[in-house]
């Protein structure tokens, strides 16, 4: 199920919503409650998603966040403002009162306040040109190292210091034929690129390892 998991995201792209696993082949409705909750979605439509409450809860979250007056769109922009307005929040009384269990209602709370950050921006960072601060500042035939973020059927996704990654398409991966670009890339991996092609009105990149 697990290689289903990354099979269907090569296919498809990243998932927008935890109930998108249902889509997997051979991930039924019994797999998708005992895990769910800990498969994170980063980025996607639902804030919830990129917790580790289980959708089971998500209710009893979104009632927390409202009785401190805080809406889940807000509390997706900042969570930094939503943790200072979390603080000292009484989840022991709110369980008594909406009649939830205590460690239930602790857990959801905790989980709230946790840190929603990339597990991927621990990895070693690459070594970014100092001068290239925006796309402005590519140029085509330009020699760099990026980090592999994403890796999907028709190449990779490669951060190399823009707002946007970079895409490595798999006809540019090598000088070699190459029919899975997860056979010689993986994600947090740094390599070197160059820039192929610069589209500035769409800010996109296009890069090559031809040659390197």
């Amino acid at each position: 199920v697990a290689k289903n998991i990354v099979d269907y995201r090569k296919e498809n792209g990243n998932f927008k919503n935890r109930k998108e696993l249902l889509k997997v082949k051979g991930l039924g409705a019994k797999a998708y409650e005992q895990m769910a909750g800990f498969l994170i979605i980063l980025d996607g439509e639902n804030t919830l998603d990129n917790t580790i409450i289980h959708p089971e809860s998500y209710k009893i979250a979104e009632e927390i966040l409202s009785s401190v007056n805080l809406s889940l769109k807000e509390y997706g922009k900042n969570l930094v403002k939503a943790k200072e307005i979390l603080n000292g929040f009484d989840y022991k009384n709110f369980a008594l009162k909406n009649n939830y269990g205590y460690e239930t209602v602790k857990d959801i709370y905790e989980a709230l306040v946790k840190e929603r950050r990339d597990p991927r921006d621990s990895i070693q960072k690459p070594l970014l040109k100092s001068d290239i601060l925006n796309i402005d500042n590519l140029q085509p035939g330009m020699e760099l190292e990026g980090t592999v973020r994403n890796v999907i059927k028709f190449g990779a996704f490669i951060d190399i210091g823009l707002k946007n990654d970079a895409l490595l398409h798999i006809s540019e991966i090598s000088d070699k034929f190459i029919d899975d670009p997860s056979k010689v890339l993986s994600v947090g991996q740094i390599i070197k690129v160059k820039i192929k092609d610069i589209d500035r009105a769409r800010e996109r990149v296009g890069l090559t390892k031809k040659g390197l």
